[in-house]
């Protein structure tokens, strides 16, 4: 069922009893300034009067009732739902209760309380039963109410796969970072082992001796003794000799 819009209404009573049923002059002028004030859409002005007749006489339900009115037009949900709840407090009307109730869920349906404003629209239809707004109100706010939960499992199951799509990058990402780094380890690993085998054949190459045979190293040997005999005739040879020295006179 599709609805367009929360229906509203407001019953803002004049008081026109005589002075015999219980109400002043004073009081029944307040009140009915205030009404004729809400009507011309004055609604500061008419919460005033109706304010003024509360403080005249504080038991009296119909003031509460209109100040309730005059606070929902102002979207002083809070203050408005209190007045009509005093207001039902004052009366034994059933007809005036439904229509308070009708009201205070209007007034908690508009604050976002919906299952508040579900609540009193039942309580209104108890007191009267053929009300057919407060019927369509109702459905209403059972519509918004499931509408609203499935909005929030839809958004907590976005969230989890939101979240999931988020682990799924992070753990790609980890993994793609991982092989990158094994992949670099086994290049530095592979730059090592060929330093390790270069620097291993330099030692190798450093550590080799020239291998010769006996025949060459006697060879050598003897090489050595004859050059060390000739070494040593030439120096005695230079020692023996004399240096001649011509007289020149």
């Amino acid at each position: 069922m599709n609805f367009a819009a929360l229906k509203y209404y407001f019953v803002v009573v004049l008081l026109v009893l005589l002075f015999g049923n219980g109400y002043s002059q004073s009081l029944r002028s307040l009140n009915n300034d205030g009404v004729e004030q809400f009507n011309q859409k004055k609604y500061g002005d008419s919460e005033i009067n109706f304010r003024k007749g509360i403080e005249m006489d504080s038991s009296a339900s119909i003031p509460y009732f209109n100040l309730g009115d005059a606070y929902y037009k102002q979207k002083k949900y809070e203050e408005a739902m209190k007045a009509y709840q005093t207001a039902l407090s004052k009366t034994k009307d059933k007809e005036l209760k439904g229509k308070a109730l009708y009201n205070i869920g209007n007034s908690m349906l508009d604050d976002n309380k919906l299952k508040e404003s579900i609540e009193a629209y039942k309580n209104s239809l108890k007191m009267n039963p053929k009300d057919e707004d407060a019927k369509y109100n109702l459905s209403y706010a059972l519509k918004k109410l499931r509408e609203e939960e499935n909005q929030k499992k839809q958004d907590k199951k976005d969230d989890k796969n939101k979240k999931d799509q988020d682990k799924n990058k992070k753990d790609d990402q980890q993994n793609k970072d991982d092989k990158n780094k094994d992949k670099q380890d086994q290049q530095n690993q592979n730059k090592d082992d060929k330093k390790d085998q270069d620097k291993k054949q330099q030692q190798q190459q450093q550590n080799q001796k020239p291998k010769i045979s006996k025949e060459q190293a006697e060879q050598i040997l003897n090489a050595l003794k004859d050059n060390e005999k000739n070494m040593q005739k030439k120096l005695r040879k230079k020692v023996g000799e004399h240096v001649k020295v011509e007289k020149d006179w």
